[in-house]
This record gives structure tokens, C-alpha cells and sequence, in this order.
């Protein structure tokens, strides 16, 4: 979903202390007795439940209860959960970004699955760890996602395109005139401009002796970062980037231009593929292009989980279902409703999903993704950095103080908010 780590980062609130983590409900022994006739109820993705019916009927038949689909945005279902988990109203299985499980499990709002290793197994190696805290386990990925390029067919054919971010700036040199443009990305947000600065060595977190994320180790700031920045800011400061997709609304100009056919390739997501096509844009799908220093540019792996409520009364159950909605016939059926790319392994190579431009496009990409950090700190950095790209995309800052100050301000959010950082 578009700008989710984003907008997953900024939503959630200050992490409780660990000690909270134990706070939801346990069931019972009486609760566990029979689930003959129980109502589990599913929060899924906005209009994703259809790749789910099946598989729900065919769990309700083999189970004898009913499941309730309820969608809602799947960034947002944690921030319900906070309400509506503890006032009994809250579903047994929600879906979420990966980028939000640690602080959910931090917070105590869901549980910890107790699943086999073999299932585990199924899956790719960044979506399940995606779900892992301190080496345990607290969800199944259903889903994974990552940053493509999309290209105009009417306007640049696929052998004409250029194959670094330093030959987009150059054809962006000829093609653009104010009204129309040539490559455009929203790089005024860390989202989607660590794919340049990741490229040359910057990082958001390094990683401790276990390769856990480390929040002691910031690298938003350190030589590559800046390197990026500067590459960055030379398409806003030589006019190839309109000034309107700088900000909030960046993301509606940049795929309005698009559709419009005033731009000849975006950076954007697996999301907008429904929306391109039924814009009548005769578009291709591709990776994202190299950098001058023969490395790919880089990007986040978004993984979309099915997970347990802390606040279930039925959570063994729950946890069944949640097994059995991403196994790998689910998986391949859901995407077949929904065309989001499963995170099962065996599937990668699947003839039928392989067919699709989209689905190739993001498995070669995330060849060269990194996983979203999830831990809560993840948090205190989307803010800083946003800031700090739009005065480098602004002109209004140089692109290594701009950086040191969000690195700062990070560090000390991190500080205030999170201990034993």
C-alpha cells in the first residue's frame, strides 16, 4: 500500500515499557475446552478480502464456526487494536506492515505463534524474519511488496531505457519542459529516497553481533547517505522534478503525471497496478535502475502478515488460521484475487504468477531490497529524515547538515522515548 512505512511510522505512538508486553489477555484453560461454534473475527487489507473467501469457507466448513472478515486499511488496524482490543471488540487475526511488529509486541497487542519450523521454512528469508523479535516469532507473511519502476510505453520503449539513475538524469535533461518529465521519484521521502543513498552506503540502522538492527549504529548521515542526498537534489535543483511533488501531496502530483502521460517512468509500487491500468496507460514494469557505482539502487522489502491479537479468546484457533489463510494454496489463491506477490518461497518461481511484469519485476527488485527495520525506533526516524530531504529538495539546506540535524533529532527522540537506547 502506498507510503505505508511511512505513515505506519508516524501513527503509532511512543512505545510503552517492555513490561507491558505480558498485558493482554491469556487464555484460559475453560476458553481453550471447545471452539464448536465460535466466531473468530479476521481484520483484512481494504479490498483484499475477496482473496481470503475460500479460504475462510473452507476453514469455517472443516472447524464447524463462523469467521468474520472485517477490512480495514492495514496500516491502521494497530492503531485500532489499542481500542478496540482491550474493550472486547477488537478481531483475532489482524494483518499489518512488518514495520510495525516490534513496537505491537512491544506494546503487548499480539501474541507470540508457536509454529513448526517446517512451516516457517516456507517462506523467504526477509519476510520471515520480518516477523521476528529477539528470535521469536509473531506472525505469517502473506505478502510482500517493494518499489519498481514503471515506464510510459507510448513515450520510452523498453530498449530505450536508460540503465543508471545518473542516464535517467541525463535523458530527464532532454524531455523535460516544465509540462512534461522524465523520470520522477519522491525522493524527498526516506521511503523511497534510501534506494539512492543505500546504493552508495547509507543505512538507517547497522546491525549488532546477533544481526539484530542496532539503534546505536545510525547511518542516515555517514558519507554514502550524504553522496545520495547530493545525486537527489541535483534533479529538484536543475528542474527535472516539479516542485509539486515535494511534500504531502507529492504522491497524488507524481501518479497524476503519470496517468496524465507527462511523465515517461515513476518510481511506485505493485499497489498501482490496477490503478495504471484502468487509467488506459500502456505502461512496462520493471527493476529499478543501477547507480554510477555498479550497484543496483536499493529499496525497502514491505511485507503485508497475518497475525494473532493478543486480546483473542480463542488464539490457538486464531493462530490455525492464520497458518492455514497464508499456506501455500492460500497464498497462490489469494494472489491470484488480489496480485500481491506471496512471501511463499515455492511460489517465486510459480509459472502463473511469473507471467505477470509485476510480479517479476518485484522479485528481481528485491534481489537488491533490504527488510524495513521493525523495531520501535524505526519510528523516530521517518519524521527527521522526510524533514531533512524536503529542505534538500528545497534548496533550503546543503545535503550533509540537513542529514547531521535529522540524525540528531533521531537520536535524541530515541533517546527520550525508547530506554536502554
Amino acid at each position: 500500500m502506498k507510503m505505508v512505512k511511512k505513515y505506519a511510522g508516524v501513527m503509532l505512538c511512543a512505545a510503552v515499557s517492555l513490561s507491558l508486553a505480558a498485558c493482554g489477555p491469556q487464555e484460559s484453560s475453560s476458553e481453550k475446552t471447545s471452539s464448536k461454534g465460535s466466531e473468530l473475527v479476521v481484520w483484512e487489507d481494504k479490498e483484499k478480502s475477496i482473496g481470503i473467501k475460500d479460504a475462510v469457507a473452507e476453514f469455517e466448513k472443516e472447524h464447524d464456526i463462523k469467521v468474520k472478515v472485517v477490512e480495514k486499511p492495514y496500516a491502521q488496524q494497530i492503531e485500532d487494536l489499542r481500542m478496540d482490543g482491550p474493550a472486547g471488540t477488537g478481531p483475532d487475526v489482524l494483518t499489518m506492515p512488518g514495520d510495525q511488529i516490534g513496537t505491537a509486541v512491544t506494546e503487548g497487542l499480539i501474541k507470540e505463534l508457536n509454529v513448526e519450523k517446517d512451516v516457517q521454512s516456507l517462506y523467504t528469508d526477509a519476510s520471515i524474519q520480518s516477523q521476528m523479535v529477539d528470535q521469536k516469532l509473531y506472525g505469517l507473511p502473506k505478502a510482500v511488496e517493494t518499489t519498481v519502476l514503471f515506464y510510459n510505453k507510448d513515450l520510452i520503449s523498453e530498449d530505450e531505457l536508460p540503465q543508471t539513475l545518473e542516464e535517467w538524469y541525463d535523458y530527464s535533461k532532454k524531455t523535460a519542459d516544465g509540462s512534461k518529465f522524465g523520470f520522477l521519484a519522491l525522493f524527498d521521502q526516506i521511503y523511497y529516497a534510501q534506494s539512492v543513498m543505500g546504493g552508495y552506503g547509507g543505512y538507517i540502522f547497522g546491525k549488532d553481533k546477533d544481526g539484530n538492527d542496532d539503534p546505536s549504529d545510525l547511518g542516515i548521515n555517514n558519507e554514502g547517505a550524504v553522496k545520495g542526498a547530493e545525486l537527489i537534489q541535483k534533479f529538484y535543483q536543475d528542474g527535472l522534478f516539479p516542485a509539486g511533488i515535494v511534500g504531502e501531496q507529492g504522491i497524488n502530483v507524481l501518479e497524476s503525471l503519470f496517468t496524465e502521460g507527462k511523465a515517461a517512468a515513476i518510481i511506485s509500487g505493485p499497489w498501482n497496478v490496477e490503478a495504471f491500468s484502468k487509467a488506459g496507460i500502456d505502461y512496462g514494469i520493471t527493476k529499478l535502475p543501477k547507480l554510477e557505482n555498479g550497484k543496483n539502487m536499493s529499496s525497502f522489502i514491505g511485507v503485508k502478515s497475518y497475525n494473532v491479537s493478543a486480546f483473542s479468546k480463542h488464539a490457538e484457533l486464531a493462530q490455525e488460521l492464520a497458518v492455514f489463510l497464508a499456506n501455500e494454496k492460500n497464498s497462490k489463491k489469494r494472489y491470484e484475487q488480489t496480485k500481491e506477490v506471496p512471501a511463499v518461497q515455492s511460489l517465486a518461481s510459480d509459472t502463473d504468477i511469473m507471467k505477470s511484469e509485476a510480479a517479476r519485476a518485484v522479485t528481481e527488485q528485491s534481489r537488491f531490497s533490504e527488510q524495513t527495520p521493525n523495531i520501535p525506533e524505526m519510528n523516530e526516524i521517518w519524521t527527521p529524515a522526510d524533514s531533512a530531504l524536503q529542505t534538500i529538495a528545497t534548496g533550503k539546506a546543503d545535503p550533509k547538515r540537513a542529514l547531521d540535524q535529522a540524525a540528531e533529532t533521531a537520536k535524541g527522540q530515541m533517546k527520550a522515548k525508547h530506554s536502554g537506547t
